[in-house]
């Protein structure tokens, strides 16, 4: 079929992979209407819907036979382990053998220096982890008793074993199969049957699915395609890798820095022209459905992998990752963060670092993700510091209006966030770390002078100082408890007081 995108891909000068991989997702919005008109009557027609589908995609379309045979071998190998191991290893050795699949091939990826350019099976391998691991620890929480469980583990608890056709519906559910959005099974199962909708049809419907998921799912179609035009017609000139071009250092330093910003923005905007459009074949599937709205319009949040205006304007840097890769946060949280805390104590410092290394490893090996992973566990520390240190001073009494001193806080909140975003994302693009270095020495390492410069100040005495102002003012600083987002690692000041005790049971 490279005959149909080899024309298209150089009229528009992307690579064939890249229209190979859009075609697939935008057929996956009409392939959606018609997956939704299989009636809830014939689940194994709609199993195995999702499964025709995604051979589809992957070998006529994509032509990557092996990459399909691959996941194919780790959805069989989860399904038989999950079935016959019964003991309360069984997820961690499901976890051990699709990550270590996953990171085989993530070597593979790296030694053959495949660009972003290139779409092979790694994209929809760490997909497939997501729902692979998710289902394992699922299928345990089925086993386990009720009232060991918190609520997340109750709902998604799998009590009934599927048959294969089922697990391969669920594991290839094609709009989420290439590039997301991941779901667990009880979510998928609640689609196929539809007890996803019930008791919430629209008084005018006459269909047990309520009405409006059109209009929501088009709207999500035409968000990626107007992200997807922005990204076409500016990518060859708006992208990180400029930085390290020679031209890049022509340029008057504020010029480069606007420059610089605009490029993380059109970076961005491939993301979520993927992440809206395969949102929108998921709610034309039904997927995704939250309830009604204040009007009585039907919501469809659900299937969401990221809030772009949160992520373009956000209040600090914690909602910024808190709306980046949403269902991976969930994933990590669910399924790592939890499940390596001992049961009976609390998360900490050690729940958060193995959380980070898996966010780490599943992303891949290049250097450049380390960098950026790393990097963050000091971002998350200075706005903790700032959030608790700052923010009580300028929030307004309760029931008052909002002030000028707030709003000031607010934007500047925004303005920094995105300038520490570019910098620190740069890397997770560049990949290597010469071009990584490279980048950050030509943008005079403004990042770090913002990040370093603000953890001295409450160091070295501003957050006793405002500690003190607070009191003064009768000002209560709110709890400031680890982000939501697991991947960056945990804030320096966890790293300290982990430490500490480290040192205290040692002197014992």
């Amino acid at each position: 079929m490279d005959a149909l995108f080899v024309p298209l891909a150089s009229a528009i000068g992307a690579s064939v992979d890249q229209i190979k991989l859009i075609s697939c997702l935008l057929i996956a919005c009409p392939l959606g209407s018609l997956f939704i008109r299989i009636p809830a009557s014939q689940p194994n027609l709609k199993h195995l819907f999702n499964l025709l589908v995604s051979v589809f995609f992957f070998i006529p379309v994509l032509n990557l036979p092996w990459g399909f045979t691959q996941l194919l071998g780790s959805v069989l190998g989860t399904y038989y382990i999950a079935a016959n191991v019964k003991g309360p290893n069984m997820p961690w050795i499901v976890f051990a053998f699709v990550m270590g699949h996953l990171t085989v091939n993530h070597v593979i990826r790296a030694f053959y220096n495949l660009s972003y350019e290139t779409f092979e099976v790694t994209g929809p391998q760490m997909v497939l982890t997501m729902k692979l691991t998710t289902f394992a620890w699922n299928v345990w929480d089925g086993r386990t008793a009720p009232g060991n469980l918190d609520k997340w583990q109750l709902q998604k608890r799998v009590t009934k074993y599927p048959t294969l056709l089922e697990f391969l519906g669920y594991s290839f559910y094609f709009p989420g199969v290439l590039v997301g959005p991941y779901l667990d099974y009880a979510s998928y199962m609640s689609l196929i049957d539809e007890s996803l909708f019930e008791g919430k049809r629209s008084p005018s419907s006459t269909r047990s699915i309520p009405d409006g998921r059109k209009r929501v799912a088009y709207r999500k179609m035409l968000t990626g395609l107007v992200f997807l035009g922005i990204f076409v017609v500016l990518s060859p000139s708006f992208y990180y890798g400029i930085v390290i071009t020679p031209w890049f250092m022509t340029q008057g330093f504020l010029y480069r820095m606007a420059y610089f910003q605009l490029s993380g923005f059109i970076e961005r905007s491939k993301y979520y022209a993927i992440w809206t459009l395969t949102e929108g074949a998921s709610i034309l599937t039904g997927l995704g459905f939250t309830g009604y709205g204040p009007s009585g319009e039907s919501t469809w949040e659900g299937a969401a992998n990221v809030k772009i205006l949160e992520i373009e304007l956000p209040s600090n840097f914690k909602v910024l990752l808190d709306s980046w890769n949403i269902n991976t946060n969930i994933w990590l949280r669910e399924c790592i963060y939890k499940r390596v805390t001992p049961k009976g104590k609390k998360p900490g410092f050690r729940s958060s670092m193995l959380t980070f290394a898996t966010s780490a490893f599943w992303h891949g090996i290049a250097t450049g993700y380390y960098l950026t992973f790393f990097f963050g566990g000091f971002i998350t520390t200075a706005g903790r510091l700032c959030r608790a240190n700052i923010r009580p001073l300028v929030l307004p009494p309760p029931g008052a209006p909002t002030t000028i001193t707030k709003r000031i806080y607010d934007l500047t909140g925004t303005f920094v966030s995105i300038l520490i975003l570019n910098y620190v994302a740069a890397p997770f693009m560049l990949l290597t770390f010469t071009d990584s270095i490279e980048a950050w020495s030509r943008l005079h390492w403004y990042g770090f002078w913002m990040i370093g410069s603000t953890l001295a100040f409450f160091w070295l005495g501003g957050s006793n100082f405002l500690k003190a102002l607070q009191k003064k003012e009768g000002k209560v600083a709110e709890k400031v408890v680890t982000p939501e987002s697991h991947v960056m690692p945990p804030p320096l000041d966890d790293v300290a007081e982990e430490l500490r005790e480290l040192q205290h049971r040692m002197k014992e």
